[in-house]
């Protein structure tokens, strides 16, 4: 991290403002080299600076500059912002002139890399960053900032600590079992330890499965055989015309996508084809097409009609969705009742009608109960979603079980110790306290490259 690297900021593209990042020991010189104004290197720290960027004689630009000086900076580096006028032609020429004076491009993610590797956040707070950018909804922005602020990473480094300690006391009992003035540990408090423990990591990843449906939504399969309104339930719940709706059977030929928010939680839903056995070459297609999305959804509402007896194609797909999470809904209820409704088993019905707004609302009720969104609407935020921090701390959990297994077999602390001092340092792998430069370079990798 000798160099000084250099990179836009902002999304590129006609605008008011265009903002080009700078950091490194050099950030300041370099820019100074291309500032007419000021000495940049003679300014107080965080001031903002009025002139020009040029190249000889000619002027570039009008800017403000911002100089920002170590430690106190994102990165811990002496960090400068040149606030230019948007627009492609005059932000890339500002950089150009960067590279010229000896800036490098920043690679993806690298300002937060360098922020992590300087010790300014832990690689919790650095995932933090990118969820923090790619939020679509206020609840995920929310989970973000929490973990941009330390709250997972203050649970992390608690556990870690119970870990040390648990570990330095065996240590001393087996290193010097001559100091009868030691507390010595024993097997009864090496399981009252791995409780606390177990039930922290456990709380985390039942907190998580909330987490995760408030940061990537719920994915909702509608199914259902051809012609009981499956189309006209995605415009409704979309409120647009975005599925082709007739009378005729099989119309829908492939899934067809959208998304809403429901208490503020999005619903991922997938219109698919009717279910049936054809001979139509497309529609089969369409058919293998629907059922795949049926294995992967997290919610499948399975559309009858209120107005027809059940079919034997509605009885094999009330069969299907017996182990998912499924609403029966019974579309048509405007009309008169000749589902056979006694056949429906173990399954949570409800009845709409697609013909207004008002008619769906008692689905959408019925979904906030089923995932209890109303609980997560008002909840504190204090989750931890990353799919690499749920896979360690899984992995801790596993190794937990492993100890009480040697605890019933009676193995000694000395080998037991072993697996708690790989738990401590799983644990510290999620918060980058110890980590591999292969795993930092995929995990920065997928940061836009101002950030």
């Amino acid at each position: 991290m000798e160099d000084t690297i250099a990179s836009i900021a902002t999304t590129l593209g006609v605008g008011a403002i265009s903002i080009i990042r700078v950091s490194g020991k050099d950030a300041i010189s370099i820019v100074n080299k291309i500032f007419k104004g000021k000495d940049l290197e003679k300014v107080a720290s965080h001031t903002i600076n009025y002139g020009y960027i040029v190249r000889g004689d000619e002027i570039i630009d009008e800017v403000l500059v911002n100089v920002m000086k170590s430690p106190k900076t994102y990165t811990r580096e002496d960090v400068v912002e040149i606030n230019c006028h948007g627009g492609i032609s005059t932000t890339t020429k500002v950089l150009e002139l960067l590279f010229l004076n000896g800036a490098r491009a920043a690679l993806a993610g690298e300002f937060t890399k360098r922020a992590f590797l300087n010790g300014r956040i832990d690689l919790m707070q650095a995932e933090a960053v990118a969820d923090l950018i790619n939020s679509e909804t206020e609840k995920e922005r929310k989970i973000a900032i929490n973990s941009l602020t330390g709250y997972g990473s203050t649970l992390i480094k608690n556990l870690r600590e119970k870990l040390i300690n648990l570990i330095s006391n065996i240590e001393v009992n087996i290193d010097y079992p001559e100091y009868e003035d030691i507390y010595e540990v024993t097997v009864n408090d090496l399981k009252q330890e791995l409780t606390s423990i177990k039930t922290s990591l456990q709380e985390i990843i039942k907190q998580s499965e909330d987490g995760k449906i408030i940061q990537n939504g719920i994915k909702t399969v509608i199914i259902g055989r051809p012609n009981v309104g499956k189309s006209s339930l995605l415009n409704q719940l979309l409120e647009v015309e975005k599925a082709i709706v007739t009378d005729i059977p099989g119309t829908t030929r492939d899934i067809v996508e959208g998304s809403i928010l429901i208490s503020g939680i999005k619903l991922n839903l997938i219109d698919t084809a009717g279910i049936r056995t054809t001979d139509d070459t497309v529609e089969k297609i369409g058919v293998l097409k629907s059922l795949n999305s049926l294995d992967e959804a997290d919610l499948v509402l399975l559309l009858l009609n209120n107005n027809e007896k059940l079919t034997k194609e509605d009885l094999e797909l009330l069969e299907k969705v017996q182990d998912k999470t499924t609403i029966v809904v019974i579309n048509k209820n405007d009309l008169p009742d000749k589902i056979d409704i006694a056949k429906i088993k173990n399954l949570p019905i409800v009845y709409i009608n697609t013909l207004t707004p008002t008619g769906i609302l008692p689905l959408k009720d019925k979904i906030k109960e089923l995932f209890n969104l109303s609980k997560l609407e008002q909840s504190n935020y204090n989750y931890i979603t990353n799919a690499r921090q749920l896979a360690k701390i899984k992995e801790c959990l596993n190794l937990i079980t492993d100890i009480e297994d040697g605890i019933k077999k009676e193995i000694g602390l000395d080998m037991l110790e072993i697996d708690l001092k790989t738990i401590w340092n799983t644990l510290g792998t999620i918060i980058g306290d110890a980590y591999e430069e292969e795993l930092l370079d995929e995990l920065f990798s997928k940061f836009c490259v101002g950030k």
